[in-house]
C-alpha cells in the first residue's frame, strides 16, 4: 500500500473518479498545465485534456456560476477555489442558488457540485490566505460541509463527495497538505459522508477536533496522558452533518467536553456542537463545554502561531476542564 501525503491523496481521488465516469469535470483557477497553486490538480490535464480540466478566469462567481451549469446539464463539476478566503465573491451563487436548487425546483433538479477549497491557516499567508470559513456554509441548508485531517480519509471523502447528487464544501486543510502523511489503498474507495471517527478512545474527557486541528489536539492528549488526564479524542471528517451519535455516546461516557477549531470563537461551529452536547448531555456533563479557538480578530500575519489554537493552548483547555468540580 503506498504512502502518500494529503494533497497527493486528494490527486489520485480526482484522477480515480475522473477515470471512472467521465462526466467528472475539474475547473479553477490554474488548475490546467500548472498544475493547481498547490499541485492538487497535477498531471489531470495531461491524461484527460482541456475539455475535462479547464482553466477559468480569476472570477470565482464565475466558477461556481459555471459549475452549478454543468450540474444542471448532467455533469459533475469539481471546482477548486484556489484558497477559502477567495471564495467570498462566489458565495451568492452558493447559497442563493447552489444549495438551494433541489428544493426551489421541488426535487427535479439537483447540484452535484463539489467545492474543493485550502482553508485555515500555518503557512505565513496573512489574513486573505489563513481563514476557516466553514461556520458560514454550516448555516446554509443544503450544503455538507467535509473537512478531512488526513491522507486516507481525504481521498475516501473526497471519492464519496464526488458520487453524492447535492452539494459539498470539500475543505482541505493546507498546513498539513504534505505534513500528514499515511498508507492510502490504490484504486476505488469510499469514506462515509456524516460519520466521526474515534482516534483515541479515554474516559476522562472527549476532545473533539478536525482539518489541521486533529494534529495538535493529538500532541495535547497525549501530553495530557502524561498527566493522568485519559482523554478521548474525536476527528469530525464531516463537519455537517454532523455525527451527534458519536458524539453524545463519548461524552455520556466521559463526562466532559472540550471542541478546538482554528476559526474564531463568536459563532463558530463550536458553539453550536457546544449546544448540541449539552442539550443532549446535560445530566451527564461534570464540567461546562469548553471551546479552544482562533481568536475574534483578522488572522494576523506576524502573530500567526499566537491566534491558532495549538497544542499548548489546548492542553491548557484539557487542564482546566479536568480541574473544574461541580
Amino acid at each position: 500500500m503506498p504512502t502518500l501525503n494529503l494533497l497527493q491523496a486528494v490527486n489520485d481521488a480526482l484522477r480515480v473518479e475522473m477515470r471512472r465516469d467521465p462526466r467528472t469535470i475539474v475547473l479553477g483557477e490554474d488548475v490546467g498545465k500548472f498544475g493547481g497553486v498547490f499541485r492538487a490538480t497535477a498531471g489531470l490535464y495531461e491524461e484527460f485534456g482541456p475539455d475535462r480540466v479547464i482553466d477559468t478566469p480569476l472570477a470565482e462567481g464565475g466558477i461556481i456560476g459555471t459549475a452549478i451549469g454543468m450540474a444542471m446539464y448532467g455533469l459533475k463539476p469539481v471546482p477548486e477555489i484556489q484558497f477559502s478566503d477567495f471564495i467570498f465573491p462566489g458565495f451568492d451563487q452558493i447559497v442563493s442558488e447552489l444549495c438551494k436548487l433541489r428544493y426551489r425546483s421541488g426535487g427535479q433538479y439537483t447540484a452535484p457540485v463539489v467545492i474543493r477549497t485550502p482553508f485555515g491557516g500555518g503557512i505565513r499567508g496573512g489574513h486573505y490566505h489563513s481563514q476557516s470559513p466553514e461556520a458560514l456554509f454550516i448555516h446554509q441548508a443544503g450544503l455538507k460541509v467535509v473537512a478531512p485531517s488526513n491522507p486516507y480519509d481525504a481521498k475516501g471523502l473526497l471519492l464519496a463527495a464526488m458520487r453524492q447528487p447535492d452539494p459539498i464544501i470539500f475543505f482541505e486543510p493546507k498546513r498539513v497538505y504534505r505534513a500528514s502523511k499515511g498508507e492510502v489503498p490504490e484504486g476505488d474507495y469510499e469514506v462515509p459522508l456524516g460519520v466521526a471517527k474515534v482516534l483515541r478512545e479515554g474516559t476522562a474527557m472527549t476532545v473533539i477536533a478536525w482539518g489541521a486541528m486533529v494534529h495538535e489536539a493529538l500532541i495535547a492528549v497525549e501530553k495530557a496522558a502524561e498527566a493522568g488526564i485519559d482523554c478521548e479524542l474525536i476527528d469530525l471528517r464531516t463537519l455537517w452533518p454532523l455525527d451527534i451519535d458519536c458524539l453524545v455516546a463519548s461524552v455520556e461516557k466521559t463526562g466532559r467536553a472540550v471542541i478546538v477549531h482554528e476559526a474564531p470563537r463568536t459563532c463558530g461551529l463550536g458553539g453550536e456542537i457546544s449546544s448540541l452536547i449539552q442539550e443532549r448531555c446535560f445530566v451527564h456533563l461534570q464540567a461546562p463545554v469548553k471551546r479552544v479557538t482562533g481568536w475574534d480578530t483578522p488572522f494576523p500575519y506576524t502573530l500567526e502561531n499566537e491566534y491558532l489554537p495549538l497544542a499548548p493552548r489546548i492542553l491548557q483547555g484539557i487542564e482546566d476542564t479536568a480541574k473544574f468540580i461541580v
